[in-house]
């Protein structure tokens, strides 16, 4: 299954197309949309739209997980935040792809075991995961391949009791 991750950000949201194959699992892009800091938010919505699109069409991406919202500092940035995830979400359904929504600390816990693990802590497990010798260029980056990767994670989870034999 090829997952896009997503750590959306009005000015830097990371991305990370992870493919899972039975426990194996391999970063095919990861990188981060960094729209004009002084754009206006339509023009900055609009390239963060244009690039996740653009990512979805080259990888042939089967699911979108999309990291939910959190309190951020103000009703102001909340705001600003939910309209980035609302075009990622738009371009997802454009698509005709599912898209599957996990808080900060599910991936926390997906990854580390711990929901309160640092970004570094997460960074590090996404290497081990995915075999990297050297982290992703960023922490949006880190984050999005989180996002997948847990994804990932949590799908395979009902499949692997379905073959022991357990309940769903």
């Amino acid at each position: 299954m090829i997952i896009l991750g997503i750590d959306p950000g009005s000015l830097a949201t990371g991305y990370g197309v992870v493919d899972l194959r039975g426990n194996r699992a391999r970063r095919l892009a990861a990188g981060c949309v960094r729209p004009q800091r002084q754009a206006p938010l339509p023009a900055r919505l609009l390239a963060i739209h244009t690039a996740v699109g653009a990512v979805m069409a080259a990888h042939d991406v089967q699911a979108v997980a999309v990291e939910s919202l959190f309190n951020a500092r103000n009703a102001r940035a909340s705001l600003v935040l939910g309209h980035a995830r609302g075009v990622i979400l738009l371009a997802a359904a454009a698509a005709g792809l599912p898209v599957l929504d996990y808080s900060p600390r599910e991936v926390k816990l997906a990854l580390t075991g711990h929901g309160n693990a640092t970004k570094e802590q997460v960074s590090w497990m996404v290497c081990r995961w995915l075999g990297l010798t050297s982290p992703p260029a960023s922490l949006d980056e880190s984050d999005a391949l989180a996002v997948a990767l847990c994804h990932g994670l949590r799908a395979a989870a009902p499949a692997a009791r379905a073959a022991r034999g357990g309940a769903p």
